[in-house]
This record gives C-alpha cells, structure tokens and sequence, in this order.
C-alpha cells in the first residue's frame, strides 16, 4: 500500500517503525472504534526534559574531521526522512520514525556539563563539532536555546568549534560567532539539499527554505564567519541533478568550502526512504534502489568507513568527478583552515583556584 501524500504533509514521515530493542512488540489493528487513519491525521511535537551525566561524546571514526561532538537535542523536527541519525531512537524505546520528529528530547544541563568537562586537568582541547547527529538549529532552539549556551561557554574557553546546521537561527548568535571566527575557533556548513523549494519541502519539511539558506551562507560571510556549503546526502534520480548549480549559488553568496555526502540508508531508515519515494516518486523507486546497491557494493546500506560518505563503484566515481570539477570551477578551498586549539583556557568553577602559570 502506498502512503498517503496527504499524511506527509508537514513531516517526513507518518509511519512507526517498530523500536528495536523492545522487548515486547505491538500491533496496530482496526476495532471499528476509530478511523484507521486517525492517529495520522495530526502529530504534535512533545518536548521531554533530559539531563544526563556527560555531554561531549567521543568516536575513533577514521573517516571523520573530528573526535567530539555536541548534541543538545535528541530527535529532530525538520523532518528530514532519510537522516541516517533517526535509528538512534530506538536507544530510548522511541520509533525512528514520526516519533523522531515529534517526541524530542532537551538538554537542560548541556552548558554546565560543558563547563566542568573543559575544566577537568585531563581535558585536551580538539575541535568540537555540533549538527553531527541532530541539527543544533533546529525550531525548539529558538525557545530553548540550548545551542547558544553552548557557544558561549566555548566562546569564554577560547575552544574551537565547527557547526553543521539547515537553519537560518544560525544568524541569532552572530555575536558569538563573529568574535570566535576572529580568533580562528569556527568553521560553519550550511546543509543545502536542493534548489527546488518543494522537492526541499517534502525532504525536509521543517526546515529553513533553499533561498533562505543561502542568504544565511552569505549574512555569515558578511559577517566574517567562515562558511562553506555541505551538498548532503546525494540522492540519485533525486536531486544529484542539482549538484552543479548548487555549489555556485552557494560560492556566489560567499562559501568558501564545499563537500558532500551520499545517501545512507541505516536500519529503519531504508523503509521509511522507500515508503517516501512510493508516495512521491514511485516510478523511481526501483531506478533508485539499484543506483543505491550499485553504490553500496551490493547493499542498500554499507556502513563501512571511508566508503560509507561517498560510495564506491563507477557511479559513486563519477558522482566524485562532477563535484570536484565544479569545486575547482567554483574556486572554493581544497579544505577549510585548521582552527586554533593554542588559545584553550579552561573554565574556572566556583570554589576552584585559577592555577598561577
């Protein structure tokens, strides 16, 4: 049965895939009480306070500029159906579908967290990245503000940071980020998926529009923060089309660096992704499917390292050619600048002596 296209509407999804570490499992089933439909007709977002015991997490991923990373959120509200973060869910009993979308989590205690992390004596400063797995600008920023305490917690340590967002919030907290893109602690990517405001819509229901990210690229670069574009993921059939006009529209408005991501398609996201294309673009569905395994050696998902971000295969080789051709073309960077980590000065907790050298 395909999905009704009415039901997606403001979401990425209305399905509820199965969490799974559950023990127990249920079924949905029609008792004539209720429409079969009626839980899809609406879902409000619910926002549970969260405070855990640490906040900076840390990986050993060859393939990945960083070794630490900022979540202030659990779950996301822009929607996007095919984020490869969705699966992490089912580590709170949640499904990755509507349920990552609308039943979010807030870290209250991230920016005290934070502080008694850096001011540990075992602490060794290395860039923190935020928009790893959740995006840091996402609609519950704005009332919450998690993210921006955050940033002023690193702004005060002189620590650096890198930012990947879909959000035009971004520009709230222009006055911290300007001072840290003074001092070389900054590096944002503003994630643009396409151009065509209603392809973007049904991808990403919820976040910032096409034309509005790429006024955030160039309000940061007048700013002086230093900002470059992330064409992610790739989708074949989809919106690789785009790519070209993509990265020039974005280096015209002032990004200086570019990369890209392709599909991936981790545990439940690869049914919510088929579930997506078959109320949208049907006749593609199987087109894509085979690109995808062409890509993935054989797989829907390879969630090897290096080979997981760009693929492999001919297809995967060719799609790496046309971007790093119209980089050069373009004139962005081979790579963003290295950020300062010299500058570090860890906080000073109430009670604690400030050491004399």
């Amino acid at each position: 049965m395909q999905p009704d296209k009415k039901k997606l509407k403001g979401r990425g999804t209305y399905t509820r895939p199965k969490p799974r570490y559950l023990a127990h499992q249920r079924e949905a089933f029609d008792d004539g009480w209720y429409p079969a439909d009626a839980e899809a007709t609406a879902v409000r977002t619910t926002v549970t306070p969260e405070y855990p015991k640490t906040i900076i997490s840390s990986n050993t991923s060859p393939d990945i500029p960083f070794d630490k990373s900022i979540n202030p959120y659990r779950g996301c509200e822009h929607g996007c159906v095919y984020c490869y973060a969705r699966p992490a869910h089912a580590y709170m009993d949640l499904s990755p579908g509507i349920d990552f979308e609308s039943r979010l989590f807030v870290k209250h205690n991230a920016a005290e967290l934070l502080k008694e992390a850096l001011a540990k004596r075992s602490y060794r400063c290395s860039v923190i990245a935020m928009g790893a797995n959740t995006d840091p600008y996402q609609p519950i920023e704005r009332q919450y503000r998690v993210t921006r305490e955050i940033i002023a917690v690193l702004l005060a340590c002189r620590h650096p940071l890198t930012i990947v967002t879909k959000s035009w919030l971004i520009e709230r907290d222009l006055d911290l980020l300007k001072p840290m893109a003074e001092m070389n602690l900054l590096h944002v990517f503003v994630s643009v998926t396409s151009l065509d405001h209603d392809l973007t819509r049904r991808l990403e229901p919820r976040a910032t529009a096409p034309k509005r990210r790429l006024q955030t690229i160039a309000n940061l670069h007048a700013a002086g923060v230093p900002v470059g574009v992330l064409f992610a993921p790739v989708i074949p059939f989809i919106n690789d089309a785009e790519m070209e006009q993509v990265l020039r529209q974005a280096r015209a408005a002032g990004a200086q660096t570019a990369d890209y991501i392709m599909l991936r398609l981790p545990h439940e996201v690869k049914q919510l992704f088929r579930e997506w294309l078959q109320a949208h673009a049907p006749d593609k569905l199987k087109r894509i499917f085979t690109i995808l395994r062409d890509i993935r050696n054989g797989r829907e998902n390879d969630p090897r390292f290096h080979s997981r971000h760009t693929g492999e295969g001919h297809i995967a080789h060719l799609i790496q050619q046309r971007f790093m051709l119209a980089k050069r073309k373009c004139g962005y960077m081979a790579a963003p600048a290295l950020l300062s980590t010299d500058l570090f000065t860890p906080p000073c907790l109430p009670g604690q002596q400030r050491s004399l050298f």
